[in-house]
């Protein structure tokens, strides 16, 4: 992990120096971490072959409790090889829980800045890790192939390869997404209306901001993609709308369906196991995705906005919610733990870019807004969901993937927090051969 605050370069050699004089002596593990840490530590470190560093009265701790994780941090770049390690039991947290090990993770990223030493030190480090540890090893079970693996799955986001990934992130269990999501079963960003509002009512909150932003009322017909479990589907049919969702996860559309069954809902709203580019009704009056152009990659945006506006009727509107980047410019696909661990496949990229193209596929934006904030308060609430409910979590999935969530969830929490990465949602609408867009009012229609 890395700051803004820099350390001259001459640190880590000053470090070196003090910890490893010219000689051919090893280094212990400890060392080596201060020579990468430039000799500050925010937290204690201890290691399998005795040593130490970091202030001893440290809150927060990391053991390095076996070789083998030694060599899962030497043979892996930025954060997959700490996952690596952490995951398989052979790196140890303490100070947080591992359901929610964010006030760790805020501690080495406000104060831990990894800097490479000079050329002769790495020779040294290299010689006191051993080359053994520089041969890379099978990681652990719960991570994706590589990116280059995954072809045999079929060239990216097409729709074998986009079910496939969705089934690694989303068919883990509904039981356990029901102890971390709470009884909404929402997997997205809720809407807070004040700071103290719980989960629940922010989920409902951001479904209701959702409905009256695509101006809907009894009667009319929507269409959500990517729908997860089915909660925007169940809302606005509970609100008199017709409502067809379609998920890539059968374990999703399964628990869906169930509770539509449940509601008594099943006159107005239906969720369907396949890929949003299977539907084949047209002449919706709205169509919401939230959360699903994380999935769909950049590439991909001109068809796929271009066939949302091909599902709506003239007038129709359309709102995307989902996770974009603070820039347009950045590469998209994400890499290191969250591509192998959490969204393989997954790809961000900047509000502007979404725009952008919603407007070249035909579609007029009406207005954007930043849910950031909103964000970092449901990971928040989701996090302490899943401590509460570690030891069925662990019970239910096994210790290695509850690890990834808490890891996944608080790291992305801090994320949000700090500008990283950002939550928008966009409303378009339809536009006639004219440019007419009907009797839309001429300020914005929905409370905040």
């Amino acid at each position: 992990m890395t700051t803004s605050k820099e350390r001259p370069p001459e640190a880590a050699e000053s470090v070196t120096a003090a910890k490893a004089p010219e000689h051919e002596g090893k280094l212990t593990l400890s060392e080596i971490l201060e020579v990468f840490a430039g000799g500050r530590l925010p937290l204690r470190f201890t290691a399998y072959d005795g040593s130490s560093a970091g202030p001893p009265d440290a809150p927060f701790g990391l053991e390095l409790k076996t070789p083998r994780g030694t060599t899962y941090l030497a043979t892996a770049r930025g954060d997959l090889g700490l996952a690596r390690a952490y995951i398989a039991g052979d790196l140890e947290i303490h100070g947080v829980h591992h359901g929610d090990p964010y006030e760790l993770l805020k501690a080495l990223a406000d104060e831990l800045v990894f800097r490479m030493p000079p050329p002769r030190a790495m020779a040294q480090i290299v010689r006191s890790i051993g080359v053994e540890h520089l041969r890379p090893i099978a990681p652990p079970p719960q991570e994706a192939p590589p990116r280059w693996r995954r072809v045999a799955e079929g060239l990216r986001h097409s729709k074998t390869r986009d079910a496939e990934a969705i089934h690694h992130h989303y068919d883990v269990s509904n039981t356990f997404y029901e102890w971390v999501l709470g009884p909404s079963m929402t997997y997205t960003c809720a809407c807070y209306p004040q700071v103290d509002a719980s989960l629940d009512e922010a989920q409902e909150n951001k479904y209701r901001l959702v409905f009256e932003k695509l101006r809907l009322k009894p009667g009319d017909q929507l269409l959500d993609v990517g729908c997860g479990w089915g909660g925007m589907v169940r809302y606005a049919a509970r609100h008199g709308v017709r409502a067809i969702g379609v998920t890539l996860s059968r374990e999703q559309s399964s628990w869906a369906q169930q509770a539509i069954i449940d509601e008594g809902l099943t006159d107005l709203a239906e969720v369907r196991y396949g890929d949003y580019r299977d539907i084949t009704e047209s002449g919706f009056d709205a169509v919401s995705s939230i959360g699903l152009l994380e999935h769909i990659g950049v590439r991909n945006y001109p068809s796929y906005f271009r066939f949302l506006r091909s599902r709506l009727r003239t007038g129709g509107l359309l709102l995307n919610h989902c996770i974009t980047r603070p820039d347009n410019t950045s590469r998209p696909s994400t890499r290191g733990f969250i591509d192998r661990y959490v969204f393989p496949d997954g790809e961000l990229t900047g509000s502007g870019r979404i725009i952008t193209e919603a407007q070249d596929a035909g579609l007029e934006v009406l207005h954007e807004e930043n849910l950031r904030p909103h964000y970092a308060l449901t990971l928040r609430d989701w996090c302490a969901n899943l401590v509460e409910h570690w030891d069925e979590a662990v019970a239910e999935v096994g210790l290695p993937t509850a690890k990834v969530w808490g890891l996944y969830m608080a790291g992305s929490r801090l994320a949000f927090e700090t500008g990283g990465i950002q939550l928008h949602q966009v409303l378009a609408v339809k536009p006639d051969d004219r440019g007419s867009v009907g009797d839309l009012p001429l300020r914005p229609w929905w409370t905040p």
